[in-house]
């Protein structure tokens, strides 16, 4: 019981709960507008809902310290659009970044249909993880791709804490690859050539790790240090980086993307 309590706390301060409640800034548009939650409906939206012409496979990939379920009202609204989506899980905490992502990839690949497009929508570390596969191997028909909140070029608050024993004992091996120095995963990986937009959060729920980040973030990760050179559009949306996944317009602008190459700015 101590154990779970104290790993309890230190989620607290890393901001990586998985409450299924939105919580400050979530639930936001542009301009702090309102937007309802879309579990178990259909949002309306100004957005175009453009369904795939062609059958195609939506690959969902969690964060660290995750489960699938963080990303299961995403995997709802992108079947409700006519994908068909595999919401792929992986111990995240408990093998480093180049074994997860050899373990995890080919799992969720062939449980795709044989036939269309592969796409990808990612949250935070498994961004890295499609990253690194594909360093190596090469997806024949691989779509489009989005990232939320992807420490593309490592995370200061990896710098900052990745030796204080806590939080490698919550966020496992994979965590602390993810700082910013030039040796980390992220920074090795080089330029993404495929077709790829990247949403970052300007809001925090956790201000004590947000202090200790330079410039606009989410509260784990900079809004620059979500960019990543051949990249196809970039947008900032206020949300947090736990939660952003499950917020209205961050939804939308996954539809948007994925249909269209493009994210639709006002």
């Amino acid at each position: 019981m101590a154990s779970l309590i104290l790993r309890f706390c230190i989620g607290l301060m890393l901001g990586v709960c998985s409450s299924p409640s939105p919580l400050a800034g979530e639930g936001l548009g542009r301009g702090g507008t309102a937007l309802p939650s879309t579990e178990g409906t259909t949002m309306k939206s100004n957005h175009p809902q453009a369904a795939p012409q062609d059958p195609q496979c939506v690959i969902l990939l969690h964060g660290l310290a995750r489960t699938a379920h963080a990303m299961k009202k995403m995997a709802n609204a992108l079947e409700n659009t006519g994908y068909t989506v595999v919401n792929q899980g992986y111990p995240s905490t408990k093998k480093d970044i180049q074994t997860l992502a050899a373990d995890t990839l080919p799992k969720a690949l062939a449980k795709c249909p044989a036939t269309g497009p592969i796409n990808f929508v990612t949250h935070s570390m498994g961004g890295i993880l499609l990253r690194h596969y594909l360093s190596q191997h090469t997806i024949e028909r691989m779509g489009r791709a989005v990232m939320l909140g992807p420490p593309n070029r490592g995370s200061e608050v990896v710098d900052r804490l990745g030796d204080w024993a806590p939080f490698q004992w919550f966020n496992g091996p994979a965590g602390s690859q993810m700082g910013t120095g030039p040796d980390s995963v992220p920074n090795q990986l080089g330029p993404v050539d495929f077709p790829l937009g990247v949403i970052a959060g300007s809001d925090t729920i956790n201000f004590l790790l947000s202090t200790q980040l330079p410039g606009p973030n989410d509260g784990k990760v900079t809004v620059e240090r979500t960019k990543v050179e051949g990249m196809q559009d970039h947008l900032v949306l206020p949300v947090t980086h736990p939660f952003m996944m499950r917020n209205g317009e961050v939804i939308e602008q996954v539809k948007v993307f994925l249909a269209e190459g493009r994210f639709d700015y006002p």
